[in-house]
């Protein structure tokens, strides 16, 4: 069985009408010094008992430390992509508004420097931002762009674009 991951991507109208959305870089040793392909959709694991919308939620809360400022009802479901890694990523997108100032990222442990039995916390993000579509395809982690041009589609449908 393929380990499962379940993400909330939150969008808004920029002030040119386009599309934004809210990304985290990711946090720890190995991203501080990269820009592109380092920054992802607020998402995390879930076991097989766990409802996967609520594990969207409850990961982006954790990852930012902000309860998402959406109604849920306003959720919608944007699919399934298999990564290179063979986990299944499960997304939706809501539209809401948020400061990434007022980010608070959950952290993680792991030990650094690698074999030194040292272990250290690190923040799940180190910075959030919101970017337009076109910025944010190189910014990404290259498993989660084709999830822009599913929002695209279903923003567009909604006469939102």
């Amino acid at each position: 069985m393929p380990e499962r991951s379940a993400g909330l991507l939150l969008w808004r109208r920029g002030a040119d009408g386009g599309v934004e959305v809210l990304l985290g870089h990711m946090g720890g040793p190995f991203w501080e010094r990269k820009d592109d392909a380092a920054w992802s959709i607020p998402k995390g694991l879930y076991d097989d008992g766990e409802v996967p919308l609520a594990a969207a939620i409850r990961e982006f809360t954790e990852e930012l430390g902000i309860v998402p400022p959406v109604d849920p009802d306003a959720i919608e479901w944007l699919g399934e992509w298999r990564q290179r890694s063979g986990k299944v990523l499960s997304i939706w997108a809501a539209e809401g508004d948020l400061d990434p100032a007022d980010v608070v990222p959950g952290t993680f442990t792991m030990e650094w420097p690698p074999r030194t039995g040292r272990m250290q916390d690190f923040p799940e993000i180190d910075r959030a931002a919101w970017l337009s579509i076109d910025a944010a395809r190189p910014k990404l982690v290259a498993g989660q762009r084709p999830v822009l041009d599913r929002l695209v589609d279903v923003v567009s449908r909604r006469g939102a674009s």
